[in-house]
């Protein structure tokens, strides 16, 4: 099976009920997409699909690990994945339609005449979702196993113990502070 058929769900021929299916990630997956922040995924998706007449509920359970880089001292280390989501599918007359005036965004639609579902797309915004906007090693302190010694080093450096002087371009403006 093709790595994009692999993602492609039949569910016409599926009776009502929970289907499961199950899904390794790996970095190849993302090849097709825009380049990533991350590297070196192992990530695992469990999809339970609740085939109902009109509509089916998608339950997706995320879990894996992999490599991010730190925000404060760039340095890399791996990030444990785990998050559930779910999708609302319904069949529908016009799903453009729908779908441009949908304001949830947990409830997709579909042609009534559509025989397969491509989940692809949904696996890579999932897991996307998962991994933290700021993403650093956990340690304040900086000495964690995976933190930068040099990085830590610099920015203590960097911090200074006297108190910070005025800004004399700003001198100027403070006459008009106190005008009403």
């Amino acid at each position: 099976m093709s790595r994009r058929r692999e993602f492609e769900i039949a569910f016409v021929g599926l009776k009502p009920g929970v289907h499961e299916y199950n899904y390794e990630i790996d970095d190849r997956f993302f090849e097709a997409f825009q380049q990533q922040d991350f590297r070196n995924c192992k990530a695992s998706v469990k999809l339970l699909l609740d085939k109902k007449s009109s509509f089916m509920l998608l339950k997706f359970e995320l879990g894996g690990s992999l490599e991010v880089t730190c925000d404060r001292c760039n340095n890399n280390f791996p990030l444990e994945l785990w998050d559930e989501f779910t999708i609302t599918v319904k069949m529908v007359e016009e799903p453009e339609l729908m779908n441009n005036q949908e304001d949830d965004p947990d409830i997709y639609y579909i042609s009534r005449s559509e025989s397969h579902l491509d989940i692809a797309g949904w696996v890579y915004e999932f897991i996307n979702l998962s991994i933290p906007l700021q993403k650093s090693c956990g340690f304040e302190k900086m000495d964690g196993p995976y933190c930068n010694k040099a990085a830590m080093e610099m920015l203590k450096k960097m911090e200074t113990n006297e108190p910070q002087k005025d800004n004399p371009i700003w001198d100027d403006l403070k006459k008009f502070k106190d005008l009403k």
